[in-house]
C-alpha cells in the first residue's frame, strides 16, 4: 500500500472522510493542503528531501478567498504536478460531472482515477485507491462510466468546446470569426467555424446551434 499521500482539499469535512479511508488502508504518512499552491510546494519539497509523495488525492474546485494563488483549481494542480513528476499517482475526488473535463483529465493529464463525491463516495474512493496501487488500469465511479464510452465526447476537442461555449453566451455563428480572432483562438476562419458547427450538429443530432447548445449543456460540456 502507499506509504505517503497528500490530500488537496479546502473543506475540512471532506478531508476527514479521505483520511478515514487512508487510515483504514494503513497509509502511514498523510499530509494536507487547503490551497493548490501549497500542495505543489509540499510535493516539490518532498522530492528535494528524497521522500516523495506516491499519491495525490485532490478536489477540482477550490473556493477563492483573500489569498492570491498561481494555481486556482485542482485541474491546474494536476497539470503542474504531472509536468514535474509524472510518476506520482493522482486521484481526482470531486463533485464535478462535466463529461469533457473528466475525459480530459484521463486523456491529457493521465490521472489514475476519478471518484465523484456523493452517497457512495467513501467506498468508491477506497476501491479507487486499491485499484491505483495494485495495477495500471484507470478507475472511474460507476455512474460516470459513460464518460469514457460516449462517442460524442470522444470525438470533440477543446476547440469545439470553446465554440459551443461562445454560442451559449450569445455569440452568433456570423460573429464567431471576429470573436475567435479577438481572443486568439485558431483557426478562426468563417469556413472552418461553419464546418465545425455542422460536424457538431451531426454528432449531437442537433437541429440548429440553439439545440446544439442545449444538448451540450445536458452533457456537461459547457
Amino acid at each position: 500500500m502507499f506509504t505517503k499521500v497528500l490530500i488537496a482539499e479546502d473543506i475540512d469535512f471532506n478531508n476527514i472522510a479521505v483520511v478515514q479511508v487512508l487510515e483504514e488502508l494503513a497509509v502511514s504518512k498523510i499530509d494536507y493542503a487547503k490551497y493548490c499552491d501549497d500542495a505543489l510546494t509540499k510535493i516539490k519539497k518532498a522530492h528535494l528531501d528524497q521522500e516523495p509523495y506516491q499519491l495525490l488525492i485532490t478536489d477540482l474546485s477550490f473556493k477563492a478567498d483573500y489569498r492570491v494563488n498561481k494555481l486556482d483549481s485542482g485541474e491546474e494542480l494536476i497539470a503542474a504536478v504531472k509536468h514535474l513528476y509524472p510518476e506520482i499517482k493522482v486521484i481526482a475526488f470531486s463533485i464535478e460531472n462535466k463529461s469533457f473535463l473528466i475525459k480530459s483529465l484521463f486523456e491529457k493529464l493521465d490521472i489514475n482515477a476519478f471518484v465523484m463525491k456523493g452517497r457512495n463516495s467513501i467506498p468508491e474512493l477506497k476501491k479507487a485507491i486499491l485499484n491505483t496501487f495494485q495495477n495500471d488500469e484507470k478507475y472511474i465511479s460507476p455512474e460516470l462510466n459513460f464518460v469514457l464510452q460516449n462517442k460524442a465526447v470522444q470525438e470533440i476537442d477543446n476547440y469545439d468546446v470553446q465554440l459551443i461555449k461562445y454560442l451559449s453566451i450569445g455569440v452568433s455563428q456570423e460573429s464567431m470569426e471576429a470573436k475567435f480572432k479577438e481572443v486568439g483562438i485558431n483557426p478562426s476562419s468563417k469556413s472552418t467555424i461553419e464546418k465545425r458547427i455542422t460536424k457538431l450538429k451531426i454528432y449531437f443530432n442537433a437541429n440548429n446551434p440553439t439545440h446544439l447548445v442545449a444538448i451540450a449543456k445536458d452533457l456537461g460540456l459547457v
